[in-house]
């Protein structure tokens, strides 16, 4: 589960009463997720219009030559006012960007927002491109070769930048039942598949000066028209990678009542998947630090019994936060108990 509910602050008016950020609106007029999809590359690394919510969202833990970490964050969100595409602007799609770059004592962030039908921000195919204003993930594959599997990205805010390149030591990974991935209890979902594998090298931009850096990287693609309850007001969202080279997918949607509804995927070094349903998963807070003026769980315990892990994560820096139109948490984390590794931590709605 990503930040999908960032989009949604485009829309103003009653509907972000229902769920968190209007993600349990109803989708009347566009497409739903149907159980057992039928994807089809490459087109569906590109945009899919007729459902109305949908985001590119890229996330690298990276190291200097001086054992220094960082986290790198990337996103193109895009939104549908309705169900259609048009030109110039009568366009009814809106884009937004996030970019993230995060230290062991400072956190940078940065946001552009733009329309589609004017060329300021979209998504083509052949070849693969995602792009707002001068901020891009631009396709570097060679001919035959999926167009994820190798990328340029970049992006700046007034006080850092980045540019990297990706390459993918591993195949795409669909979540849930073969990328029909269920969200709550009532049985909304989204269509929701990752490259998780990336090698990454290139260079940050920060106040000292240029830094260069290796790393590891996820990407992330989902899409819905309404993939939460009206009660669901947030979640948590790990992404692992363990040691042996295997890596877990996880979150938990928070409800009013106080229950969340948990979803994992566990991925084998080749890429092999095992998902598992609500319950299979606990998150459990641990620790928290009041971050712009909120409290929010920044160390929290994460189980999965039917793989033996038990672990606490403790963010690269607990002030990890997103200052954009619609604010979350999100930063580089470690972990350690039965297995150790680095990943990256997602968390919204705590107010």
């Amino acid at each position: 589960m990503r930040s999908l509910a960032i989009l949604l602050c485009f829309l103003a008016g009653p509907a972000l009463a229902q769920g968190f950020a209007g993600l349990g609106t109803s989708a009347e007029g566009f497409a739903v997720p149907r159980p057992e999809p039928v994807f089809d590359f490459p087109e569906d690394h590109g945009a899919h219009p007729d459902y109305r919510i949908e985001w590119w969202y890229l996330t690298a833990t990276l190291e200097g030559a001086d054992g220094a970490e960082y986290g790198v964050q990337w996103t193109l969100f895009r939104s549908a006012l309705a169900p259609r595409t048009a030109p110039g602007w009568e366009a009814p799609q809106l884009w937004m960007g996030h970019a993230g770059l995060t230290t062991a004592d400072a956190h940078f962030s940065a946001e552009r927002l733009g329309r589609g039908g004017i060329g300021q921000a979209g998504v083509t195919v052949e070849p693969f491109a995602a792009w707002i204003d001068d901020w891009s993930m631009v396709s570097v594959a060679p001919p035959g070769a999926d167009a994820y599997s190798a990328l340029d990205l970049t992006a700046r805010g007034a006080d850092f930048a980045y540019s990297l390149t990706l390459g993918a030591q591993g195949p795409l990974v669909f979540h849930g039942d073969g990328g029909f991935s269920v969200k709550s209890a009532e049985g909304q979902a989204s269509y929701y598949y990752s490259q998780p594998f990336y090698a990454v090298a290139g260079t940050l931009t920060l106040p000292s000066g240029e830094v260069a850096v290796t790393g590891t990287a996820w990407l992330d693609r989902e899409w819905s028209s309404q993939p939460l309850s009206e009660t669901q007001d947030g979640w948590d969202w790990f992404s692992l990678q363990f040691g042996d080279g295997s890596r877990m997918m996880g979150f938990g949607l928070r409800d009013r009542a106080g229950g969340s509804f948990t979803s994992a995927t566990w991925i084998e070094p080749d890429g092999t998947t095992t998902p598992y349903g609500d319950g299979a998963l606990r998150l459990t807070p641990l620790a928290h630090t009041e971050v712009a003026g909120r409290r929010v769980p920044t160390e929290w315990r994460v189980e999965l019994a039917a793989r033996g892990l038990d672990i606490t994560t403790r963010p690269l820096n607990p002030q990890s936060w997103m200052d954009t139109s619609f604010a979350y948490w999100e930063g580089p984390i470690r972990f350690e108990g039965s297995h150790e590794g680095r990943g990256y931590l997602e968390m919204t709605g705590y107010e």
